[in-house]
């Protein structure tokens, strides 16, 4: 009975869409996000009851009442060797497709542009407009647009979207989220639906990139004239997003177009006063585009990031950058039991951003193995985060099992395109990453990069993985787990090359590197070991250790390995692994929350790895577990300025027993601006056996007192 009457209640829910003719130099996007319903049932067979709810945006797990077994568990994501068809089937044999259902109300006639925007679902999606079917899309992580206008009418519209409910509801050669550690593969409609009403001509699309030389934005608009010829002119108009102040205005003639003809405009708008977007200062300019019957806004910030040629390091607006940050592994959140509708709460999401920045001193991120709702971007936007935007294919190499993904390599240009369009106005979105630890040879990704690349007016580099095709300036992708090697110790560092390797091929270094993955330490929010760290864990510490110590140790050897990497100064970009992900008993990796819905970080997590993060930083270069007795020992540091100014202060050293203090000494430096500088101290001998510490304390620092600490055993 509360089903039938919370039904009646949806049937008399509509959009009420007034005033969609007659309209001169505007558009109208209607928000269709909120309360829908839905059903499941067969792919092509509209279910004839929808006795469920659901948030959209949002997965399938949120329906109410919820779905029997939504998202079945791949059967065992063990024998992949084995049975490859196994794992690449993930039949959900309770139904083919999910069915969302809603109603719209049309008060005025259908203008000359109507088309429904459906951001991201999975996996697969088809349209219906009054019972019709209206157009499909098949990829899975980007925008479908679907052309509703002979099928919309004035009154009553029922629109029905049905989404494949696995990964098996799509074609092999389309690529479907696959990820070695994912257990559950959600279905759902996950990012914004709108509808766009407008005239003619359409503005189709804009891009926005930024010439900081010249202190002006290029732009380039293509406009789609589907009806009658006509003649328009284009304006354009930029303001200052806060403020509102115009900064550049641009007009062109009266431009003739031709019917169901497109046309590219390519224009440059000088700029006044121009400020330039950076982590620091996130200054977002509004694009205004007008034509006779349509308006556009998107946002921009003038931002150029570029890899120097010599230095292979990242330059911001012609200045040395160092990117410091993590990972957001989302999708693998998706399956955490705390997951639930916290992908948009988007005052979550923003508090996230702010703590990544505040406590840990993270100014970028990769999204691995694929994209949030694009509500994140504009957060990171506003909030000053760069990002590394990474497709969600990973199949390893085929050495690594008989089993590989077959990918289409027209098709993934057609999705790259997709994916590229909908993101290059973005400033915080500064290099495209096609795949993760992928070497996929026939068909290749590089070819369909090869495609796509010259779309980016920008010019951003590229991450092509294990591949070796890249442009001078692409990257190289370096995941150097020490600790893969269970029998790896802290002591081995010292014969740690400083070059990052960890990729299927050797680093030539001749490109950029940016160390996104680096640990192999990863522990539960629970403090138990996952299934890669369990031998790991038994070897450092014990078959007996506690969740004290494991998150303790955990903390100082990520500690220390960011150190490592940023202070020896060979990489562009050193990003932890990972901020986000899920927790499961049976998992191979893990976040660093305690409480993840409130935010809360392991404790151990930030006292010791927030000060490795620190732009003004240090490592002690000293990896000995023993000291003799009696000995007098050199303890050389490393000091490292992120900063464009000088930075210059005292040094403390320090040595403790039982947290006493048992030596101590200091000194000043200078350390240039982008610069390091290499003090050491030297350490007297000690007869007393024992544990003892060694800290060293970069003091009143911009980010406060920062330490670099080593233990060891007399």
């Amino acid at each position: 009975m509360k089903n039938n009457i919370l039904l009646s209640v949806l049937i008399s829910v509509y959009i009420i869409l007034s005033g969609c003719t007659g309209r001169t130099g505007e558009r109208e996007t209607i928000s269709l996000n909120g309360i829908w319903q839905i059903a499941e049932g067969k792919k092509d067979i509209m279910p004839p009851v929808y006795n469920h709810t659901i948030a959209v945006p949002g997965l399938v797990t949120l329906a109410d009442p919820p779905f029997e077994n939504a998202a079945p568990p791949v059967p065992d994501r063990t024998v992949i060797d084995k049975n490859p068809d196994l794992f690449y089937h993930q039949q959900d044999s309770l139904r083919d497709a999910y069915w969302y259902r809603r109603t719209i109300t049309i008060s005025e006639d259908i203008p000359e542009i109507a088309i429904l925007k459906v951001g991201k679902a999975m996996f697969g999606t088809k349209v219906y407009v009054n019972g019709t079917f209206a157009g499909e899309h098949l990829p899975s992580f980007t925008p479908g647009y679907f052309d509703l206008k002979n099928f919309l009418h004035n009154g009553d519209n029922e629109l029905v979207i049905a989404v494949g409910s696995c990964r098996n509801s799509l074609p092999q050669d389309v690529p479907d989220g696959f990820d070695y550690e994912k257990q559950r593969y959600i279905s759902g409609i996950f990012d914004n639906v709108d509808l766009i009403l407008s005239g003619t001509p359409f503005i189709k699309n804009v891009q926005v990139a930024p010439d900081i030389k010249n202190m002006q934005a290029r732009v380039q608009v293509l406009l789609n004239n589907p009806g009658e010829a006509k003649n328009s002119e284009v304006t354009f108009i930029v303001k200052e997003s806060k403020s509102g102040l115009v900064a550049g205005e641009y007009k062109t003639e009266n431009l003739e177009f031709s019917k169901n003809a497109e046309k590219i405009v390519d224009i440059s708008i000088p700029i006044a006063n121009c400020t330039f977007w950076s982590p620091d200062n996130p200054f977002l300019y509004n694009l205004e585009v007008n034509t006779s019957s349509d308006s556009y806004i998107t946002r921009f910030g003038m931002r150029e990031l570029r890899f120097n040629p010599e230095t292979r390091m990242a330059e911001l607006n012609g200045k040395p950058f160092f990117l410091r940050g993590t990972n957001i592994t989302l999708y693998r959140f998706f399956e955490d039991s705390l997951c639930k509708n916290l992908p948009w709460n988007y005052q979550w999401v923003r508090q996230m951003h702010k703590k990544f920045r505040e406590d840990m001193f993270w100014n970028s991120y990769r999204n691995c193995i694929g994209f949030p709702p694009e509500e994140w971007y504009n957060i990171a936007d506003e909030e000053g985060f760069m990002i590394q935007d990474e497709f969600p294919i990973w199949y390893g190499a085929p050495e690594w099992n008989t089993w590989i993904k077959k990918i289409d390599a027209e098709n993934l240009a057609v999705e790259f395109r997709e994916w590229m369009q909908e993101r290059w106005n973005h400033p915080s979105v500064v290099i495209w990453d096609s795949n993760n630890e992928t070497l996929l040879t026939e068909p290749s990704i590089d070819s369909a990069i090869a495609k796509v690349r010259s779309l980016d007016l920008s010019g951003r580099s590229w991450d092509n993985s294990y591949s070796t095709n890249r442009a001078p300036n692409d990257i190289y992708e370096s995941h150097p787990y020490h600790y893969q090697n269970a029998d790896f110790k802290f002591k081995d560092m010292t014969k740690a090359s400083i070059v990052p390797e960890g990729n299927h091929h050797k680093n030539p270094e001749t490109y950029p590197v940016i160390i996104n993955e680096y640990g192999w330490l990863w522990l539960n929010r629970n403090g138990a070991t996952t299934t890669l760290t369990a031998k790991l864990y038994d070897n450092l510490l014990g078959k007996n250790s506690t969740a004290e110590q494991r998150w303790e140790l955990y903390a100082k050897y990520t500690a220390a390995e960011t150190e490592f990497w940023r202070c020896h100064r060979q990489v562009a970009g050193v990003l932890h692994f990972t901020a986000l992900g899920y927790d499961r008993p049976d998992g191979q990796t893990c976040d660093n929350w305690l409480d993840v819905t409130n935010l809360v970080w392991e404790p151990q997590f930030y006292k010791y790895v927030r000060d490795s993060f620190s732009p003004v930083g240090l490592m002690i270069d000293f990896w000995d577990e023993t000291v003799k007795k009696g000995s007098k020992t050199k303890i050389p540091v490393i000091v490292i300025n992120d900063l464009e100014k000088d930075w210059s202060g005292m040094v403390s050293f320090s040595l403790l027993k039982e947290d006493k203090p048992v030596q101590q000494k200091q000194l000043s430096i200078l350390v240039k601006q982008y610069g390091k500088s290499e003090p050491s101290f030297t350490m007297d001998p000690l007869n007393e056996p024992g544990n003892y510490t060694i800290e060293v304390t970069l003091v009143n620092t911009p980010f406060g007192n920062i330490k670099s600490i080593r233990n060891f055993k007399i």
